[in-house]
């Protein structure tokens, strides 16, 4: 099925138009993350408690943080007003963050979420089990650990897309893939520092699957760059990668919008915990293709150019 037909767009003519943009977005996100620290990461990766409630009716979070400005807990208090409160998919949830505690009191989690249930008793179900969302704790060496195996887990998949493509094409067009991959996660990741939002597990998974995603959208535009370069030796290479990419461009249409549609239901109607999730993948959807075509094909050309002089 073709939606688009016989096309002739100089992708490779917008080529410093697109290098001017994309350098712009990542210097942006960039500046953010150094501004930051860092990436703003989740309990996932630092350590910490995470508590998760549901009221009866719609919560102030001010009021929520008052209450927990003194948190009686096995005879110690404590003051986690200054922490992370939030809503949680609607105003009447919410949920709060609390970093790690050396020799916290047993069962920690359930002991906040008790005091928050007697905090409001006007304001919950009679049911305690229908009160509590979600707890959970998570140390900070466990954090530590999955910190590197997500580093790792990302270098991984780029050293193998790496090593594949050199085998199956050259490797220029490697080259060209992994910078396409590194401009989509640093885009996403960018965008997430200017947003606030945390980067978690779930987000790692997000970035893997954008980079698969990518990948896959590259390599179709280079098997016809390849197919290409062996029928017509004579034309100009960037007029060859021109005409691979519009002979690609009804394919990477549809199903750029096809997985744009589905991701983009799940950011509307996933629910607070795929939300997050779905938004990384939106980004990387629409970057992902942008990228294939205005990066890794860029890449190529250049490489070729440069050796051919």
């Amino acid at each position: 099925m073709r939606i688009i037909k016989e096309t002739n767009i100089n992708f490779m003519g917008q080529r410093k138009l697109a290098a001017i943009l994309s350098a712009f977005i990542i210097l942006a996100g960039v500046i953010s993350l150094v501004i930051n620290g860092g990436p703003k990461l989740s309990i996932d990766f630092k350590g910490g408690t995470l508590v998760s409630v549901q009221y009866t009716e719609p919560m102030d979070v001010t009021a929520v943080r008052s209450a927990m400005g003194n948190v009686n807990i096995d005879g110690q208090s404590f003051d986690f007003s200054r922490e992370e409160i939030k809503h949680f998919g609607g105003p009447d949830a919410v949920s709060v963050r609390v970093p790690h505690i050396d020799d916290a009191p047993e069962n920690f989690a359930q002991k906040i979420a008790d005091h928050l249930y007697d905090s409001f008793p006007g304001r919950v179900p009679d049911n305690k089990t229908d009160f509590i969302l979600g707890k959970g704790s998570v140390g900070p060496k466990i954090g530590a650990e999955l910190s590197g195996k997500a580093v790792m887990a990302i270098i991984s998949a780029l050293g193998l897309i790496l090593l594949y493509i050199s085998i199956r094409f050259e490797f220029r067009f490697a080259l060209g893939a992994i910078a396409a991959l590194a401009h989509d996660v640093l885009i996403t990741l960018g965008i997430f520092s200017l947003l606030g939002f945390e980067i978690s597990l779930p987000i790692i998974a997000a970035f893997l699957t954008i980079v698969g995603y990518s990948l896959n959208d590259t390599i179709v535009i280079f098997d016809r760059i390849r197919e290409n370069v062996k029928a017509s030796k004579r034309e100009a290479y960037h007029t060859i990668v021109n005409h691979s990419i519009n002979d690609s461009l009804s394919r990477t249409i549809i199903t750029s919008l096809t997985t744009f549609f589905v991701v983009l239901v799940l950011w509307l109607f996933g629910g607070e915990v795929i939300h997050n999730f779905a938004l990384a993948m939106i980004i990387g959807v629409i970057v992902g293709t942008y990228s294939s075509i205005y990066i890794a094909s860029p890449i190529v050309v250049h490489l070729h150019e440069t050796a051919s002089k």
